[in-house]
């Protein structure tokens, strides 16, 4: 037997919730279904930002916001003058969810916690009587052609609707029947991984870090800036994080064997010269160990740099070669590591890869092959680097979605 709804969603993450409750609160009239393949539902909501959920960031320029989605910019624009992060805040502190915007500008729930998002979901469903339907992993979407509704066959059930909605993120079964309909779909890889280096400069040095600096891929022009940490396996941090985001595909297609160069201090050879040439005129009788003479670099760090340039730190100031401070100015500006594969940042696994964004018209997030088909989400090929964007991409196309939908009516 089957049942109709007006909206059915195929997919109980972020973006699906958010476009089920907004549907429903601008018309309480309709019947609203989300269907998950698991047992549970927000699960990715549930372990994102550490168990805290960066919900989005503090940016409030539509055009500065896209500029951290290696794909999706452009499509974007146009959804961020829709719904931004400022609009993002108010929704969830009118839903009862108070947030606060931390010193990077990352923005998490005031409570800290993960659970203050989904209860707040579980919440708005329950009292806007929206369906959720667990277990029911879809075999088969078929469009009604006489009618334009939508057919969708589970494990468990049919069900027929007049709006069909996929947010099922990066679901290869769901893609697949998406291409069974003359969609494209970008081949995932990963994004926002971290680097495996194996090398003397790093080993034994898991969590130090630097707050500024320069990274990037040797014969491309793929760079980054920013915080970079040291870890068991190699390197990580935003500055890493954002480096793989945007050479996703070209890292994959390199099958992660690739040159990373890493300036230390973000400035040039003979400005991290002056600096040791200062020290070596002020600290005279000082040895080398002692402390960095870069504020960026910690003592640990400085004296590994002294071991691989083979100076030995209880040399003193007055007593080093102008050489040997060439070697270590080099060193802290032009590190070369070769980076052999990669790891997941933490259990937040994001992709490159998806729905093809020119085959969706990105003012209603609708289909441009299938009317009343449309998307929100990872389903798509937009990705973003960490500090919040990819929810924020969930929020803003649910909320579009929402308002094609019901707009409609």
């Amino acid at each position: 037997m089957q049942k109709h709804y007006n909206v059915l969603i195929v997919g109980g993450g972020a973006a699906g919730f958010f476009t089920a409750i907004n549907t429903k609160e601008k018309n309480r009239n309709l019947s609203v279904c989300i269907l998950e393949k698991g047992k549970e539902v927000l699960q990715k909501v549930k372990i994102s930002g550490g168990g805290r959920c960066n919900v989005t960031h503090a940016c409030f320029d539509p055009k500065e916001l896209t500029e951290f989605y290696p794909r999706g910019k452009r499509e974007l624009l146009g959804p961020f003058h829709q719904f931004m992060t400022g609009d993002t805040m108010e929704w969830f502190e009118n839903h009862g969810v108070p947030l606060k915007i931390e010193s990077d500008n990352r923005i998490f729930p005031e409570s800290n916690s993960s659970q203050s998002i989904i209860d707040c979901f579980l919440t708005a469903t329950h009292d806007l009587d929206i369906e959720i339907k667990k277990s029911e992993g879809v075999k088969e979407i078929d469009k009604i052609e006489e009618t334009h509704q939508w057919k969708v066959v589970t494990n468990n059930a049919e069900y027929t609707c007049d709006y069909l909605v996929i947010t099922a993120g990066s679901s290869k079964p769901v893609w697949k029947l998406l291409t069974d309909k003359g969609h494209s779909v970008v081949e995932p890889v990963p994004s926002l991984f971290t680097f495996n280096i194996k090398d003397p400069l790093l080993t034994d040095l898991p969590g130090v870090a630097v707050q500024n600096v320069e990274v990037s891929i040797k014969d491309t022009k793929l760079t980054s800036t920013g915080p970079l940490l040291i870890t068991h396996w190699g390197t990580s941090g935003p500055a890493v994080l954002k480096l793989s985001a945007f050479g996703a595909i070209l890292l994959a297609e390199k099958d992660y064997q690739y040159q990373v160069k890493v300036n230390w201090l973000s400035c040039n050879k003979q400005q991290a010269l002056d600096v040791l040439f200062k020290a070596k005129k002020t600290d005279v009788k000082s040895m080398l160990e002692k402390r960095s003479p870069f504020e960026t670099i910690s003592k640990r760090l400085w004296s590994r740099f002294l071991e691989v340039c083979e100076i030995d730190g209880q040399t003193k100031w007055a007593d080093i070669s102008n050489k040997k401070l060439e070697a270590l100015a080099n060193r802290l500006t032009d590190t070369v590591f070769h980076a052999q594969g990669k790891s997941t940042f933490k259990d937040e696994f994001v992709t490159a890869g998806g729905v093809k964004l020119k085959e969706v018209n990105f003012k209603k997030f609708e289909s441009k092959l299938h009317p009343n088909l449309f998307f929100a989400g990872e389903i798509l090929n937009i990705d973003a680097v960490t500090g919040g964007f990819n929810f924020q991409n969930a929020w803003t196309g649910g909320w579009v979605v929402s308002e094609a939908i019901t707009s409609n009516l």
